[in-house]
């Protein structure tokens, strides 16, 4: 008797329900009712002969089936886009210049990057990594053609991906302590910046005390600063290296806003390549920031 071939559409649904936590969600994402999203997931559970999910309060959870399945489906997936992505990616050439701020710089957009190039090996890709203001500067002047920027998402040509919370920052090794009448060390960048300004700001409206202990045009400096205690910061959770921890309330430090994630390019240059790398960005964003 043959075995079945799953349904590839039933396998990527399958992946969003995961990602988003709920079937409804899912739907939402797909752009399917609930009930086509449902029919999905029993048609899979026939072909596979077993049950994907089980209930657990009001919601619904993978069973250990479920769980094998989907492990799959992401091979199965990536996959299958990979075998797309290089048969039209062959015949896309010309050249791409993408900026990115030092956060995803070594995190999950470099693997992005890679496998853009490996699948639209005519297509030659000039990466700049900058901060969010020069990247958009750059932009404008037409330096560069695709931009991932932090905070600026009330211009024109934003395309949101995420709202990201900032978090404070301090040294895996250090206590944390807040002491009356002792201002707290700070390492941030250098003005003009939206971290340095949303974390004074948080301290002011908390009464908290600081003072200016490092500062710093590069993420590596900040980084090395706050990891040899000289003070703490705030970003996002993204990229914060092995050798610093995120601090908060526990630490007597006061909550600190989002911020969100967005792409900006410029409408009238959308080429072929440039519309290649921008949809592995935003399927590599959407994948690694839900």
């Amino acid at each position: 008797m043959p075995l079945p071939n799953l349904d590839m559409d039933a396998l990527r649904t399958l992946l969003a329900t995961q990602q988003l936590g709920s079937l409804h969600r899912a739907a939402e994402r797909i752009g399917r009712s609930q009930s086509a999203v449902s029919q999905q997931m029993r048609k899979l559970e026939e072909q596979i002969g077993q049950p994907l999910f089980r209930r657990q309060g009001r919601g619904l959870v993978l069973t250990e089936f479920g769980d094998l399945i989907l492990s799959y489906a992401r091979r199965i997936l990536d996959l299958n886009d990979e075998a797309v992505r290089a048969v039209r990616g062959a015949s896309v050439e010309g050249a791409v210049r993408f900026g990115l701020p030092g956060d995803f710089a070594e995190t999950w957009l470099p693997a992005a990057l890679g496998q853009f190039k490996k699948t639209h090996p005519a297509v030659r890709v000039e990466v700049a990594v900058e901060r969010n203001a020069l990247l958009l500067e750059r932009l404008d002047r037409g330096e560069l053609d695709l931009v991932l920027v932090l905070g600026h998402g009330s211009r024109p040509d934003a395309e949101p991906l995420a709202m990201l919370p900032m978090t404070w920052i301090g040294p895996c090794d250090a206590q944390m302590r807040l002491s009356p009448g002792r201002p707290l060390d700070l390492a941030l960048y250098q003005s003009p910046c939206l971290f340095r300004r949303a974390g004074i700001e948080a301290l002011d409206n908390a009464h908290i005390s600081w003072r200016l202990a490092y500062t710093t045009a590069s993420l590596q400096s900040l980084w090395s600063g706050v990891a040899a205690g000289l003070g703490i910061t705030l970003r996002t959770a993204a990229g914060i290296p092995s050798s610093l921890r995120q601090l908060g309330e526990k630490d007597g430090l006061p909550p600190l806003p989002t911020v969100e994630l967005c792409l900006h390019s410029r409408p009238k240059d959308v080429s072929p390549a440039l519309a290649q790398l921008k949809r592995v960005v935003l399927d590599n964003a959407a994948a690694h920031l839900d």
